[in-house]
């Protein structure tokens, strides 16, 4: 049955200590089919490079998986950034991907390199330079160009270039952390996600310049927009602050230079904090929403009442592969009641129709 609110599933593969980035797959793998049976709506992959501790870089290839051990939800990106593929590569990869799972593949785009400067030009093989984000809406214009089977101008670079195989166009969504896909997704009436989890002080603005913006279309009469949040829900306060301990101690590392798998909730309990790292670890998840489940329930409503969501989109990365599928039941649980009095009727199957 349906969530009032519909609720999706953010993933990055978490890897942990002693755990393969084999195992980290196969564990992605069950949690999908756990939250599918739980009722949610989605499962994206996110693309990032150069972490040890994510084993979601090659995101096409993950979809496939998801889509193949799982029957009913949706599958995708969350999101495929741009700037490191050739449009074409990313037509194909989609179009593939929707001819063997048709109605069931989402599109989400980035328009960060989701990884360094160097990682970023090893990916695009450009020597000296990489694609800034001036260069996003020519993409954007490429890829759409291509998913619609449609034929470039004479004059243009691409006439006569063509993406195959071609399926069902699938559902574009423009991910961002700031402003500027947020006017985009506006302009271009497609729905828009924000990465609330790591930029939540843009959270508001950027959805009130995405609403704003907003132009109607024919394959979207009102703007859709979902927010990703980091939420870890455990049986009780004490245990679920234990076992956010990793991510806490995963997200200091990572803003100080020194990224690396996740580590045991005993090993960040056991770590030798200083003031200034205590300090970054609090600024990188103050917006995390953390607790039993009566906790989780205030601060999600109060961020749904704040952001006034279309959709919620959940990322939880903690070391034990029980943990996550728990604190997903208990989130299920949470949801039969989350946005009941105003989520718009029809949400979900307006968000999952094919724009153009």
């Amino acid at each position: 049955m349906p969530f009032p609110l519909p609720l999706s599933v953010l993933d990055l593969v978490p890897v942990g200590t002693g755990v393969t980035p084999g195992d980290a797959i196969r564990n992605s793998l069950d949690l999908a089919r756990r939250t599918e049976q739980l009722g949610f709506t989605r499962y994206w992959l996110a693309e990032h490079h150069g972490m040890p501790g994510i084993a979601s870089a090659a995101t096409a290839l993950l979809i496939g998986q998801v889509a193949a051990a799982t029957e009913t939800i949706r599958v995708g990106s969350g999101g495929v950034m741009l700037p490191n593929h050739a449009p074409l590569v990313v037509a194909e990869q989609f179009g593939t991907l929707g001819a063997m799972f048709p109605g069931r593949i989402d599109l989400g785009l980035g328009r960060a390199p989701g990884t360094d400067q160097a990682t970023a030009r090893a990916l695009r093989r450009i020597t000296g330079r990489v694609l800034t984000e001036d260069e996003f809406p020519d993409q954007l214009a490429e890829l759409t160009t291509f998913l619609a089977g449609a034929e470039f101008p004479r004059g243009h670079r691409l006439h006569g270039v063509t993406a195959f195989p071609r399926a069902e166009m699938p559902p574009i969504w423009l991910l961002g952390s700031s402003g500027y896909s947020a006017q985009v997704a506006g302009i271009l009436s497609l729905p828009f996600a924000f990465a609330h989890h790591f930029s939540a002080q843009n959270t508001l603005p950027a959805l009130e310049l995405y609403r704003s913006s907003f132009r109607p279309s024919a394959g979207r009469e009102r703007p859709y927009a979902m927010v990703a949040a980091a939420v870890l829900v455990a049986d009780t306060d004490e245990h679920a602050q234990w076992l956010a301990g990793p991510i806490r101690l995963t997200m200091m590392r990572l803003r100080t230079g020194r990224p690396g798998t996740y580590p045991t909730p005993e090993e960040a309990e056991a770590y030798p904090w200083t003031d200034q790292e205590r300090e970054v670890a609090r600024q990188a998840t103050a917006s995390h929403v953390v607790g039993s489940p009566e906790t989780v329930r205030r601060g999600l409503r109060d961020l749904l009442d704040a952001t006034g969501a279309d959709e919620l989109m959940v990322t939880t990365n903690v070391h034990g592969h029980a943990d996550r599928v728990h604190s997903y039941e208990l989130l299920a649980d949470l949801g039969k009641d989350l946005g009941s009095t105003r989520t718009p009727a029809g949400a979900v199957s307006e968000a999952a129709r094919p724009t153009s």
